[in-house]
């Protein structure tokens, strides 16, 4: 029987996690079956359960693996001592080089999230609320020492993510800019977007 083979170090679980992250952006998390996982690990589909209970826990995993890392930078960006404008390019760039970097991970997280079970699912809606109103507080934050426009801040959030998001039909564009200029124009739109006029 085969062994899963593992790259740079890394564990068979963060092999399998990487795997199943790519087959459920591409099959949709229903869609995908352990017989398809099993395939592109390279093993027999009784091999997996030797290091995973079930297809669901490997979108548990995937899915808290990213909002977390998202909470931990949003307590990094809050304590930092720093003008709120750059708080807000600073979780900008966080957010695109997430998607750059971790794209299928955080398209997984985005688009599969709803097939979580409870109370997983409560859990994770109740945290991706939270981190929305957060993002939200540092606009309004900015809105009041007149460092940002006066706008509706929670539909400013919506609008930063949605773009960001939009990086999705970068990753499959044959005609892309590179990262860095990527991300320094999408920093100088968003960001530039919620500065007063000057």
């Amino acid at each position: 029987m085969a062994r899963i083979q593992t790259h740079n170090n890394s564990s068979r679980k963060e092999l399998i996690l990487s795997k199943a992250a790519a087959l459920f952006r591409e099959k949709g998390f229903k869609a995908a079956s352990m017989r398809h996982l099993a395939e592109s690990v390279g093993v027999e589909a009784a091999s997996l359960y030797n290091h995973i209970k079930s297809k669901t826990e490997l979108l548990h995993e995937l899915c808290f693996g990213v909002a977390n890392r998202f909470m931990q930078k949003m307590d990094e960006v809050e304590a930092a001592k720093i003008p709120d404008i750059e708080k807000i390019e600073d979780l900008i760039r966080f957010h695109i080089y997430q998607m750059i970097h971790h794209y299928e991970e955080v398209y997984v997280c985005d688009r599969e999230w709803k097939y979580l079970a409870d109370p997983y699912l409560s859990n994770f809606q109740n945290q991706r609320r939270m981190y929305r109103k957060r993002f939200a507080a540092i606009i309004e934050s900015g809105i009041r020492n007149n460092s940002i426009k006066p706008i509706d801040a929670p539909t400013a959030v919506l609008i930063l993510l949605h773009a960001i998001g939009g990086i999705e039909s970068w990753h499959r564009s044959t005609q892309k800019i590179d990262a860095d200029a990527l991300t320094q124009n999408m920093v100088t739109i968003l960001g530039g977007g919620l500065k007063p006029a000057s």
